[in-house]
């Protein structure tokens, strides 16, 4: 039995129920598991093999519950490759996901606004993105129960789920953007020279998190929308320097508007 079976085996023995939408909640964006209903929550640390969340903002646990009529996973804090953890770590909660029967993984993350459309707290719907951190969690022997050697990434964010998504914030007047996602190791924040690089090569959006969870949900069939709340204007944008306390206090204050927005497009992802 591999590491994700374990993990996925324990899990099946304490959750009440498997529910095929999860969730991976960024910095500062935990909150949104205070909305379930009937919650149950599993420490990381009690999971075997799970990966520990250390990023401030990142609580560390795995919930069950309900929204409305939807049950749902939620994954309050994820496993960065700047942490020092592996690609594979990276995506190891995604693949357990999988292995319980996950068949649509909604991913939220704070990013840097590169694109000068964006204002700080705007939420954009990732439409694609660069993977410029230099890792890859599908590389080393292919394991053929996850999925293909060489999966497609050409809808690598569901088109169907970013239509419904659209469709959902028009309905409830929240501006919303798509735009493309660049993914870097981090820790530190971009230069300057960096982000013009960036914006030159077609990246709205920087981060350190998420492409590994997407790459792993692609190769194991699982849809994605991915819902990035610029949490600050990246370097060089603004005269005055990045820190990681204003990321967590824009988050704070979008929360109430991401909420509201996952809610109602949650229940339109089931198909």
């Amino acid at each position: 039995m591999t590491q994700v079976e374990e993990a996925a085996a324990f899990l099946k023995t304490r959750l009440p129920l498997l529910p095929k939408i999860a969730m991976v909640l960024g910095s500062g964006l935990g909150v949104f598991a205070d909305a379930l209903e009937e919650a149950m929550a599993v420490p990381y640390a009690e999971i075997p093999h799970w990966p520990q969340s250390t990023a401030v903002g990142h609580a560390g646990k795995l919930i069950v519950g309900r929204l409305g009529e939807l049950n749902l996973i939620c994954l309050s804090g994820r496993a960065h490759l700047y942490e020092g953890y592996s690609p594979q770590q990276a995506a190891f909660a995604v693949r357990v996901m999988g292995k319980l029967g996950v068949r649509s993984l909604v991913l939220t993350n704070a990013a840097g606004g590169i694109n000068l459309a964006y204002g700080q707290g705007a939420l954009v719907l990732i439409s694609d993105h660069i993977n410029l951190q230099g890792m890859n969690p599908l590389a080393g022997p292919n394991d053929d129960s996850l999925g293909p050697r060489f999966p497609d990434m050409s809808d690598a964010y569901c088109e169907q789920y970013r239509r419904a998504a659209k469709q959902v914030a028009a309905e409830l007047h929240i501006p919303m953007a798509e735009g493309v996602y660049a993914a870097l190791l981090g820790p530190n924040y971009e230069t300057p020279a960096e982000i013009r690089y960036l914006r030159a090569i077609g990246a709205d959006l920087v981060g350190m998190s998420t492409v590994p969870e997407v790459l792993a949900a692609n190769h194991m069939g699982i849809k994605v929308l991915a819902v990035s709340c610029v949490t600050n204007m990246a370097a060089g944008i603004l005269a005055q320097k990045i820190s990681h306390e204003e990321v967590l206090e824009t988050g704070v204050r979008v929360r109430d508007t991401l909420v509201r927005f996952l809610r109602a497009v949650l229940p339109r992802l089931e198909a």
